[in-house]
């Protein structure tokens, strides 16, 4: 990844030369383009400048290799390895950030998301996984200085969820996200096993590109709005008012419910957030099929059928079925480390990319 990385380098190197001298050319300055320009100039100056960081550490790593190959043993020797092993660390930590800005961009990476988890195949226990899915992406999010908002929610009596839509909100979460969706499988003991025996249950989780208003049209006469009281199990969240906002698109079908706000104003604020993201999905996926060399390059379709991972807790392991990788580290990435699984992704779509497959 090494070469291949500092190979794709060398080519921005370049543009960013041209680049240098068309922004240098008065007659530029002030046009339509310079903007757009600019931001692109501004880019691979920072992406070439990592690289040739990137490039030195490696050049001084290979300097220490041989001097360790000519007096390994000492005190000399030894600190030549403390410098060989944070060079090596800080080189990992640059080609990660290098990969992550080198996978090829869609116009949508920087917007928020809009998250959808819904329990599948297991009963109850498909209902705590959701719950387990989203603890750790509302942990991932706050690693990443995100914020969740839960949009809508429909808990069961043993604190799973049947469904729960969220927002999550920062720079560029529907671009670390979206890798996410598709079916996730787990297999584990339920809490409602009394046997002990090992079951296997599943959630969907959908993500979505937040759109605004001017992105996504949507005409008041296509939409049939109801009102109905909020619910929960237990008698969680009962009011004597119909706060709760059930939409519907009526040209496309798709309905959309809100119940987790105090305000009817403020759940249907909150439906039209999700209706806007589900009809931009609806457009994508018809894009999509006119542009089928671009989707197989891509790691998975985003399908919500496809599975795409296995978290089975007998064994501590984590699977992406994508690209076959399996990790060991299930309570880390539960936890919110989820850099474990996306990283390595993000790998494989660029490697995909750089060979033009």
């Amino acid at each position: 990844m090494f070469e291949k990385v500092l190979k794709a380098l060398e080519q921005l190197e370049g543009e960013l030369s041209e680049l240098e001298k068309r922004l240098g050319d008065a007659d530029i300055a002030g046009t339509k383009g310079y903007a757009e320009l600019s931001r692109r100039y501004s880019w691979l100056s920072e992406v070439v400048s990592k690289g040739r960081k990137l490039r030195e550490l490696l050049r001084e790593m290979e300097e220490e290799r041989e001097l360790l190959e000519e007096s390994p043993d000492g005190e000399f020797a030894e600190e030549i390895r403390k410098d060989l092993k944070r060079n090596e660390e800080e080189a990992q930590r640059l080609l990660k950030e290098l990969v992550r800005e080198l996978v090829p961009k869609r116009p949508e990476d920087e917007r928020n998301a809009i998250v959808e988890i819904r329990a599948g195949a297991g009963g109850e226990e498909s209902a705590l996984f959701v719950a387990d899915l989203f603890r750790m992406y509302s942990r991932y999010a706050e690693r990443k200085g995100w914020k969740v908002k839960v949009l809508d929610s429909h808990p069961t009596d043993l604190g799973g969820y049947k469904q729960i839509t969220f927002a999550v909100e920062g720079k560029g979460a529907y671009g670390r996200l979206r890798y996410e969706s598709g079916v996730h499988r787990v297999q584990r003991v339920p809490v409602t096993e009394s046997s002990g025996r090992i079951h296997t249950s599943t959630a969907t989780v959908a993500v979505l590109p937040e759109m605004e208003e001017v992105d996504i049209e949507i005409r008041p006469e296509d939409l049939k709005i109801e009102t109905f009281r909020a619910g929960g199990p237990g008698g969680q969240h009962m009011q004597k008012n119909e706060t709760a906002v059930r939409i519907t698109h009526i040209p496309t079908g798709i309905t959309v419910s809100c119940q987790d706000e105090r305000s009817q104003y403020q759940n249907k604020v909150q439906a039209l957030r999700i209706l806007r993201a589900r009809l931009w999905e609806i457009k994508e996926r018809e894009r999509q099929r006119k542009l089928q060399e671009t989707r197989r390059r891509q790691i998975g379709t985003g399908d919500r059928s496809e599975k795409i991972r296995t978290y089975n807790f007998p064994q501590n392991r984590v699977t992406d079925h994508r690209i076959n990788f399996t990790t060991y580290r299930l309570q880390e990435v539960l936890d919110g480390d989820l850099d474990i699984l996306t990283d390595p992704l993000f790998e494989a779509e660029l490697e995909r990319s750089l060979d033009g497959g």
